[in-house]
């Protein structure tokens, strides 16, 4: 009911991009859990080890246009991964870059990105077969049809979704994002298809939603196009969060019974997370493990079954959010 592969780091700085994305979360998250009295002796019970899905071209054009497909395929991947993670300042300096320190070309990157998005269909399948999963990885949630955004390549909640779709596996699925940012590449790209129901609570205000109306070419920007059901939450407003958020859910169940949930579990509306775009969201450490079981028991309520994606979380003290909800959940699970 944990999937989690040792062997995919989750830090960016071996390719010298200095966004702080730290180990920590995974490694001590596993730790803890590994390490409570009765959680932890049973560990064969809940680890899954090994992230062994992979996706095809195929999978990913299900999702994006050939052509970006093919970008990422191709002498532009180094382009796309610039763009991606907002490596190159307005003036052309680098910016939360230093590949003087890289270990790895950022080529390589991708591979890995590949592999982390292939888990959350893994993780899809765990939820079929168990009831509940909850992957170290995923919820890349900005990734448009035909760019990435936000640190996100490939959309890998949509891949995941359409491919389970295209299997048979499900018919209509649930996308539960509380992530601090609005999950705007996966409200673009499930937009009108009443088979991918989305919610998102997130920040009212900043990235991504500080762009323009209109871009470069005259289009409507897709970050603004809204997910069925839309919370933003303004700077202030935390005390209601959860009230807000249960609505939400409530809401979101008159709409129709879902197959599978995928949960975008981002960290980062946490008051101690590091990134600095999610500053206007600051949820207390308990309001987060609030926030977690609301979805983990409204979920249970309706027998629906629950992926859970580690997503966003910036910084080394985001991990006791994820440790504490695990420790709750695992326990309610196992039946301890």
């Amino acid at each position: 009911m944990i999937l989690y592969d040792t062997s995919i780091p989750m830090s960016l700085e071996p390719f010298g991009i200095l966004i702080p994305v730290r180990d920590s979360r995974a490694t001590r998250t596993f730790a803890a859990l590994t390490e409570h009295p009765t959680i932890g002796p049973m560990v064969r019970r809940w680890h899954h080890p090994t992230v062994s899905e992979r996706l095809s071209r195929d999978d990913l054009m299900r999702v994006h246009s050939p052509e970006y497909v093919q970008r990422l395929f191709s002498d532009g991947l180094e382009t796309e991964i610039l763009a991606t993670y907002e490596l190159i300042a307005a003036d052309g300096t680098y910016h939360r870059y230093a590949p003087q320190k890289a270990v790895y070309p950022l080529r390589q990157l991708f591979e890995r990105m590949l592999v982390k998005a292939a888990g959350t269909t893994q993780c899809g399948r765990l939820a079929l077969a168990h009831g509940f999963c909850y992957y170290f990885g995923g919820g890349m949630h900005h990734a448009h049809r035909d760019h990435g955004s936000g640190f996100c390549m490939v959309n890998d909640i949509v891949i995941a979704a359409r491919k389970l779709q295209a299997e048979g596996a499900v018919s209509r699925v649930w996308v539960i994002d509380v992530d601090a940012h609005k999950g705007d590449g996966t409200a673009a790209l499930t937009a009108g298809d009443a088979s991918i129901l989305t919610l998102s609570i997130h920040m009212a205000d900043g990235w991504p939603l500080d762009g323009p109306a209109c871009l470069p070419d005259g289009t409507a920007n897709p970050v603004f196009i809204p997910s069925d059901i839309e919370i933003p939450i303004a700077s202030g407003e935390e005390s209601a969060y959860i009230e807000r958020l249960e609505i939400g859910l409530q809401r979101l169940s008159q709409m129709g019974r879902a197959d599978l949930a995928i949960v975008v579990n981002g960290a980062d509306p946490y008051e101690a997370d590091e990134l600095p775009s999610t500053a206007g969201l600051s949820l207390s450490i308990d309001q987060m493990l609030a926030r977690d079981q609301l979805i983990y028991r409204f979920l249970r309520r309706q027998d629906i079954p629950a992926a859970f994606l580690m997503a966003g979380g910036y910084g080394d003290r985001v991990w006791p959010v994820y440790a504490r909800f695990l420790t709750w959940a695992l326990a309610d699970a196992l039946k301890i």
